[in-house]
């Protein structure tokens, strides 16, 4: 087999790191593989003369070239930002992915680098990911586009896009598995200290730095189903707290955030028991019952469905001491 030609498309601003990540892990893919290995020729490029990353540091790059597979990194983007703004000036980039694409190159985003394989239409009517504290904002500025904010990397027909920094190295894992084999993706995967089991982003999100959604009338019922998370769930009873029906209710709520109290409750219950779990040695049913499950069973579902682990699991990954 001959060896991989990977690109690696640098543009001003972006993440340097995200830049030098995935071609680090190949050389310790290739160190690992000996001379029995196929190898990778992987180069930075560029359709402008000079790139300056984040932070200001320069970068080496050489002119777009032929490739197998072009990388695109992230670079920063905060919640809320004008995101058509922050593409604009990138349009010589934009338009050197879409080119790749129309040849047939196999094209990866890392992050955020996303929204630039958005951009270029790479990812109308194909399942995405990306980083997610920002797949929202993606599902609203590629609408056409079936954003899993809870995947670590997706493939649909020769566009991957991948979750947040760290995921570039799961497609990195990925990528050598297919190209050397499971072994040297597992042997790689050790020598860099690298988890190569993960399946999903889901156990890393925080909600409390996601904008949280809706108006006044939803945000009062979020703040008393807040108040006692062990609470028997009473639509009936919560409603006429708000003096409206049940109906009325659903529908408001559903109105300004896109989903129903109960749905509210169960993600909050579950934010609860992960930071009980992070920080106590209470034990699984304990934690259970305090937000409101008296059988652990059930509880432990739910946990699994909102994070992709059991309570077990979650506890001996993230367990924080001291």
């Amino acid at each position: 087999m001959s060896a991989l030609r990977v690109g690696v498309l640098a543009y001003p601003g972006c993440f340097a790191s995200e830049v030098f990540g995935v071609p680090d892990l190949l050389t310790m893919a290739r160190n690992v593989a000996g001379p029995d290995g196929s190898g990778y020729e992987v180069s930075i490029v560029s359709p402008r003369r000079r790139v300056a990353a984040s932070g200001g540091t320069a970068l080496d790059v050489s002119p777009l070239r032929e490739v197998d597979v072009l990388v695109v990194p992230g670079f920063e983007l905060l919640p809320g930002t004008d995101v058509a703004a922050r593409l604009r000036p990138l349009a010589p980039e934009v338009a050197a992915i879409r080119s790749y694409a129309a040849a047939g190159t196999g094209v990866v985003s890392i992050c955020v680098g996303a929204f630039l394989l958005a951009e270029a239409g790479l990812l109308d009517r194909r399942r995405a990911t990306t980083a997610w504290l920002l797949a929202d904002e993606l599902a609203r500025h590629c609408p056409q586009a079936d954003v899993r904010p809870e995947c670590l990397v997706v493939t649909d027909t020769g566009v991957t896009t991948t979750a947040a920094f760290s995921a570039m190295y799961d497609f990195a894992l990925d990528l050598i598995r297919r190209h050397d084999g499971a072994g040297v993706a597992r042997a790689t995967a050790r020598v860099a200290l690298l988890d190569d089991a993960r399946s999903s982003q889901a156990p890393y999100v925080d909600e409390r730095l996601l904008p949280r959604a809706g108006d006044g009338f939803s945000q009062r019922v979020m703040r008393r189903l807040d108040q006692d998370l062990g609470a028997r769930y009473d639509l009936g009873a919560l409603a006429a707290a708000f003096g409206v029906s049940t109906r009325t209710l659903l529908r408001r709520f559903a109105a300004e955030t896109g989903r129903s109290p109960l749905e509210y409750l169960q993600g909050a219950r579950v934010r609860r028991a992960r930071h009980l779990l992070e920080t106590t040695d209470r034990t699984v049913s304990g934690i259970a019952a305090t937000v409101g499950y008296r059988d652990p069973g059930t509880f432990a579902a739910l946990f699994a469905r909102h994070t992709g682990r059991r309570p077990r699991d979650y506890r001996a990954a993230f367990r924080r001491t001291g």
